[in-house]
């Protein structure tokens, strides 16, 4: 008996291809075991977005081979394809698989375009839907599209079966996701986009699903929210009234150094504003990346301003950090780190105080339906605020409750009778 376990580290789509890679394995008669000490292999999903990426993958492998010095660790992932000799070196390593050609590990042949990654189930209860991988763009700091490569899409077929199938297996949310929705469907045939994605996905699953199922968005940018946009989302029944953007910064000037001047900071305050005539409550998410090459302090004061003005819930804060092989990591005018983690700390202060807000309305008697994540009946509202369901909830359950009250940054909630 062959024995695995694994490890993903980064983002939504490295979890999505672990669960594919685990079915895979599991298909070839290896068992997945929850302690890597026990496993006989153990595979780690890598990410490279940031150099603390990079130094959590070196520890997590060094402490994995330290736990299970017998075990062969195969790194692959966004880290294995740019730094595959590096990672070869590290203790335990018996294989550095690049992210390009990890359909290897589904026992597949890599092919050109979308790599057959499909999954029958997931680890948690809210399964991620992968519809799209890599990158054309090429912002400057980003290690992206060294690591995942061009923009390639999933043929919309392909995602409704794979919706229909998770659904029909018992999970009630899904998370639509891929590195960059904004470039969905310019390699397909009639280059449909996101938006029309979306719009057939609630043509057939709405009639069935509506009010039983949801579908949540991953991060889009402020460049794919046009009136498209807004009609599709005001006439879904499964969409969640939660959107999560990548904002990046506040202005102008350091968008254009980034490589995305193909969008205004405005464009996300604007639509907000028309969206809440569709949506009247809803949870709004940033990425906001300070002390970028260049950026002054009345740089980030613009990102401070927009951070204010926008209705966030929440927001990510990353402080800037250069990546080999970026355009950004050799521009003059490096902000000092201690400068950089004092811009995040300010920024943070100001999301930290929207979110405390935004949960502290929500608790306020409203009704909403909470996705049940964790026995004890923690789990996610629609707009996703952390929540806690009084009363037995079945994980995986969709819960229809009432706010009653605030413990510890969660809306207590409490199931409808009936509902």
């Amino acid at each position: 008996m062959t024995t695995f376990a694994t490890l993903t580290l980064g983002c939504k789509i490295n979890q999505y291809e672990t669960q594919a890679i685990i079915e895979a394995f599991q298909a070839q008669g290896r068992v997945l075991v929850d302690d890597p000490a026990r496993a006989g292999l153990i595979l780690v999903n890598s990410c490279a977005v940031t150099a603390n990426a990079v130094n959590d993958l070196r520890q997590a492998v060094r402490r994995l081979h330290r736990e299970n010095p017998a075990a062969e660790i195969v790194v692959t992932g966004c880290a294995a394809q740019v730094l595959g000799r590096e990672l070869a070196d590290l203790p335990g390593v018996a294989r550095v698989v690049a992210q390009e050609r990890k359909a290897e590990l589904l026992g597949r042949a890599v092919v050109p375009g979308w790599q057959p990654f499909a999954i029958s189930g997931f680890g948690r209860a809210r399964p991620v839907l992968k519809v799209q991988d890599g990158c054309s763009h090429r912002c400057t700091y980003c290690v992206v599209p060294l690591a995942r490569g061009r923009s390639v899409s999933r043929e919309p077929g392909e995602v409704l079966a794979e919706a229909a199938r998770l659904l029909d297996a018992g999970y009630r949310e899904l998370i639509l996701s891929g590195v960059n929705l904004r470039q969905y469907g310019a390699d397909l045939a009639g280059t449909p986009d996101f938006w029309d994605l979306l719009a057939a996905l609630e043509r057939e699953l709405a009639p069935r699903w509506a009010d039983r199922a949801r579908l949540r968005l991953s991060s889009l940018e402020p460049g794919q929210l046009g009136d498209k946009a807004l009609e599709t989302l005001a006439g879904s029944r499964l969409v969640c009234p939660h959107l999560h953007l990548s904002l990046q910064s506040g202005d102008a000037e350091v968008l254009r150094r980034m490589g995305r001047g193909h969008y205004r900071p405005g464009q996300a305050l604007e639509f907000a504003a028309r969206l809440q005539e569709v949506w009247p409550v809803f949870g709004l998410g940033a990425d906001l990346l300070v002390g970028f090459p260049g950026e002054s302090e009345a740089h980030f004061a613009n990102t401070l301003s927009l951070a204010r003005d926008l209705p966030l819930s929440y927001a990510h804060v990353f402080p800037y950090s250069p990546r080999p092989g970026t355009a950004a990591a050799e521009m003059p005018g490096q902000v000092p780190p201690e400068e950089k983690k004092s811009r995040a700390a300010r920024l943070r202060a100001v999301t930290s105080a929207k979110k405390r807000a935004f949960v502290k309305a929500l608790s306020a008697g409203r009704e909403f339906s909470v996705l049940v994540e964790e026995a004890g009946g923690e789990g996610l509202s629609e707009h996703y605020a952390p929540c806690r369901v009084l009363g037995p909830a079945p994980v995986r359950a969709l819960v229809r409750v009432r706010a009653a009250g605030l413990e510890a940054g969660r809306v207590l909630a409490e199931p409808l009778e009936g509902a």
